[in-house]
């Protein structure tokens, strides 16, 4: 089994949003945080979550990137519960039965972009458009020969995770160097 962690490349995430997730932390997309909200009236480190962001569950912080890694099933289990308990406490869902079968919901969508290797780093790109949110995930890849490092660096797109023809990876920062 495999699930997504927060990863800081660098601090950029500390000042790119409001409150950025704790290093190493569960995370799932947390779109969900935005159901009540214009998404074309978001503004500043708002719509930087928006746009970009992965939830981590515990802090309840926006993370630019995750990392896959392997996981158990009480990691999965104690991961639905935390979020259960945040989406009472934070989110104001009605009751633990109904936010544990949210959550799970969210664990098993986290669990369907981990297709690729261990240790591949995701990020996620969101718009909006005629009242829907797309989501877009990329799959990052390091450059041979280079371990972790500045973010801006040494990153490369290899491949769609769910393809998004409407995605501008300008917006993104900048686009992958021709093959």
């Amino acid at each position: 089994m495999k699930l997504l962690r927060t990863i800081a490349l660098d601090p950029s995430d500390t000042f790119m949003f409001d409150a950025a997730a704790d290093p190493g932390e569960w995370a799932v997309s947390g779109a969900f945080r935005f159901c009540d909200q214009d998404p074309a009236k978001l503004a500043g480190k708002a719509r930087a979550a928006f746009r970009s962001g992965f939830l981590g569950v515990k802090s309840w912080g926006w993370s630019t990137l995750t990392q896959i890694v392997p996981a158990t099933e009480d990691d999965c289990r104690a991961l639905i519960e935390l979020l259960a308990r945040q989406l009472v406490d934070r989110f104001g869902a009605p009751d633990v039965a109904t936010a544990r079968a949210a959550a799970e919901e969210e664990v098993a969508f986290v669990q369907s972009l981990c297709a690729h290797p261990i240790s591949s780093l995701i990020a996620v790109h969101r718009s909006a458009s005629g009242g829907e949110v797309r989501e877009a995930f990329r799959r990052l890849q390091l450059r041979e020969g280079q371990g972790h490092g500045k973010a801006f660096s040494f990153m490369e797109v290899e491949d769609d995770v769910e393809p998004d023809h409407d995605l501008h990876l300008a917006d993104m920062g900048r686009e992958p160097r021709p093959r």
